[in-house]
């Protein structure tokens, strides 16, 4: 432990700062500034070597958190990021995206502010790249074995990462015109900006796996064919079917799920042509006035791409009730606590409503001119209505951000046969194996909607379990078993 009294001495827990709202919404880029090695070694000094490191638990990636902590602190960087990477395939993703279950749990926590280990992680991997020590890891032996994975967001990017370098032939197919799934176009620019996973793959493409993007698996190619062509499949295409809201008016134009609306700014941040006359991608909140229902992390991507699109106004709304500011008695450490928690969209403008459903959308001439609605609380398991409480607003756009109910099952799914849970997910058993002999499911495909930390551990879990089908034994690292993501 590089400094036993660091919790002691650095009692303020600071993080980068975001960029000033007025000058972040003139452009697309990442919202925070630039972080000073020596502010971040500090923060690294306050983790507390505490004997029994509860983030550990916290993280599904089993991250080796109070190593590298107190490796940067001593500024031991490259020992560092070979710890972070021994666990963790794509810290650069994490590090931005994950919401953190490990900081929830740290033991410093309990009376303090927690470790910032989120932002360590990231700056240790973005410092790496800076440094030139992300190097392709290519297998020394070559099994002659062929592996499809089917899907190329987190969970697909680290079965195939895996499996390549245990020296299989990976070939890694999605049906977007460009790899990888969500991160490439769920998740805003200014969240994280898509070089980080370009350089990524410019590495697993020199390790050897191959990416097969614009090819819709089970359409392009049948399963019969996949199957005779490949030793083994994972299905990693995450949980795509988004959850709708049936009430009239719901058939109006101008009323678009969040995936329908976010890959568009993206494509215009890849320089794709897609702009009309005006400079606006096909669906654009520009001069519109927007509610976008759900107040999850993809309802904060849909408000700030409103927000840098000059939308009029934005109003999201919530079903559930505001959080409470700190920890309650039912979130008692070391569980990840449900807090009010402010992103950086939050920050640049818009009004959140909670405890509010909507009833109804209103339209003319066979668009969307608003929304009616009502407030609800929760009693006894259900949502009542609040007698008197109905209200109208204007809307001439509407987002649906209300997550996924599942993956799609028509097409590839279904030709195959696999079995499916209650909840409609990929059924499998503890060694990732659907019901189809050589086919394995790893991320939201089998898991239900999760996180992304969730995604790359099962990605990882999945690889090992596919290598020893192949082989007879692994030597890859299995973080976890299977598990369901808990329901809301």
């Amino acid at each position: 432990m590089g400094d036993p009294s660091g919790f002691l001495t650095h009692t303020t827990r600071e993080l980068p700062k975001r960029r000033p709202v007025p000058l972040r919404l003139l452009d697309w880029k990442e919202v925070y500034e630039d972080f000073e090695h020596s502010a971040l070694q500090t923060q690294a000094s306050r983790c507390m070597d505490c004997g029994i490191p509860f983030c550990h638990k916290g993280c599904p990636l089993g991250n080796l958190i109070p190593e590298w902590n107190d490796m940067v602190y001593r500024g031991n960087w490259r020992e560092a990021i070979e710890r972070l990477h021994a666990t963790n395939n794509f810290p650069e993703f994490t590090g931005r995206l994950c919401p953190a279950p490990c900081e929830a749990s740290c033991v410093l926590g309990i009376n303090q502010d927690p470790v910032t280990i989120k932002q360590v992680e990231v700056e240790l991997i973005d410092n790496a790249f800076e440094n030139d020590w992300v190097k392709p890891i290519p297998s020394e032996v070559k099994t002659g074995k062929k592996v499809a994975v089917v899907g190329s967001g987190p969970a697909g990017l680290a079965a195939a990462q895996q499996l390549t370098r245990a020296g299989h032939d990976v070939t890694v197919y999605e049906r977007a015109d460009r790899i990888g799934g969500l991160l490439r176009y769920g998740i805003p620019e200014f969240k994280m900006e898509k070089r980080h996973i370009d350089r990524r793959l410019d590495q697993m493409r020199a390790e050897g796996t191959v990416f097969e993007a614009g090819v819709n698996v089970g359409v392009d190619i049948t399963a019969e064919e996949l199957r005779a062509k490949f030793d083994a499949v994972v299905l990693a295409g995450g949980a795509t079917a988004w959850r709708d809201l049936p009430v009239p008016g719901r058939e109006l134009e101008g009323i678009y799920q969040a995936m329908e609306y976010l890959p568009w700014a993206n494509k215009v941040q890849l320089g794709d042509d897609v702009v009309d006359a005006d400079g606006q991608p096909p669906i654009t909140a520009k001069g519109k006035h927007v509610i976008i229902i759900g107040g999850g992390d993809t309802g904060a991507d849909c408000l700030g791409t409103a927000h840098r699109q000059g939308a009029a106004s934005i109003q999201q709304f919530e079903i559930m009730p505001k959080p409470p500011e700190s920890r309650s008695e039912r979130d008692p450490w070391p569980t990840y606590p449900t807090l009010f928690r402010v992103a950086s969209a939050h920050e640049e403008g818009g009004e959140r409503i909670y405890a509010v459903n909507t009833e109804r959308f209103l339209g003319e001439d066979g668009k969307v001119t608003g929304l009616r609605a009502h407030e609800v609380v929760f009693n006894a398991g259900k949502f009542e209505k609040v007698e008197g409480s109905d209200f109208e607003l204007q809307a001439d756009i509407v987002f649906l951000a209300m997550g996924f109910v599942g993956p799609e099952k028509p097409g590839l799914l279904e030709n195959l046969g696999v079995e499916l849970t209650d909840r409609g997910n990929v059924a499998r058993n503890d060694a990732y194996a659907t019901s189809v002999d050589g086919v394995f499911v790893a991320g939201d495909m089998g898991r239900g909607q999760s996180l992304i930390v969730w995604a790359i551990a099962e990605g990882r879990s999945a690889a090992a379990a596919v290598d020893a089908y192949l082989t007879g034994e692994t030597a890859l690292p299995a973080p976890i078993k299977p598990t369901a993501a808990p329901q809301r």
